[in-house]
């Protein structure tokens, strides 16, 4: 059966849903909006796009999205962010996949970031695998979830053509907030897993990030935003180590 099912999670979302939702509609059979109780229009907005909208407490970004495939009516999934668009091309490609028969399957995602779009600095092509069959994967992972093959035999997925619209953030600010965040939880996954990190590792390991990202995988040609990309994954090494370092302190 080439019936689609496209699920998305969201908590305030009203900023970037709708455009999200007129871009999924020509491809989905069936749209799930799995929503952790926000307190915006959110679920309003996808009600009007023909959305079934669910609500719940959030559980983290695996058991969640995996508790939000549950609701989809078919077991063909598309998974997508609030905050991702699907170009018209990668709509038709998708059309054409559904016609021939449907697979796993990855697509490429370019992110708008502040007003300009990031092609350099490893943020393109940003791999994403989120076609699937939810009785053949799930996702796994605490922070950067991955979706992973239930029985343990992963399959190398069709690329799809065209892009996913990233709509990140819409302000430096709000980047530096969500690497924070991030850093934070990073920190904690390590201290539980028993990771260390030295003091060099603190103080170097940020600076190999922005070399690497600036100068190797070409940052520098996004100007300015390029730049604060790359500044701010690198302060995010730096507060993911050094947070680390607290913990056991405190420990």
């Amino acid at each position: 059966m080439n019936k689609l099912s496209i699920v998305i999670i969201t908590l305030n979302e009203e900023r970037n849903i709708e455009k999200c939702l007129q871009a999924a509609a020509p491809v989905a059979d069936d749209i799930v909006v799995y929503d952790s109780y926000s307190t915006d229009a959110t679920c309003e907005i996808a009600k009007k796009y023909g959305a079934k909208v669910f609500q719940d407490q959030w559980k983290g970004y695996s058991s969640t999205k995996n508790e939000a495939n549950k609701k989809a009516q078919y077991d063909w999934i598309l998974s997508l962010d609030a905050d991702e668009v699907l170009s018209k091309p990668l709509q038709d490609d998708l059309l054409k996949l559904k016609s021939s028969g449907l697979k796993t399957a990855s697509f490429k995602r370019l992110t708008y970031y502040c007003g300009t779009w990031i092609k350099h600095a490893g943020w393109y092509p940003d791999m994403k695998l989120r076609l699937f069959n939810r009785n053949e994967m799930q996702w796994e992972g605490l922070i950067h979830e991955e979706l992973k093959a239930i029985d343990g035999h992963q399959t190398m997925p069709y690329i799809l053509q065209g892009d996913c619209l990233h709509y990140s953030y819409y302000s430096v600010a709000e980047h530096i907030k969500q690497t924070e965040k991030f850093s934070k939880l990073s920190a904690m996954h390590l201290f539980e897993k028993g990771e260390h990190a030295s003091i060099v590792k603190v103080c170097f390991a940020p600076l190999f990030k922005f070399i690497q990202m600036y100068f190797f995988k070409l940052g520098f040609l996004d100007g300015f935003h390029g730049f604060m990309v790359c500044k701010i994954s690198a302060q995010a090494t730096y507060q993911k180590y050094a947070g680390l370092r607290k913990l056991y302190k405190a420990k």
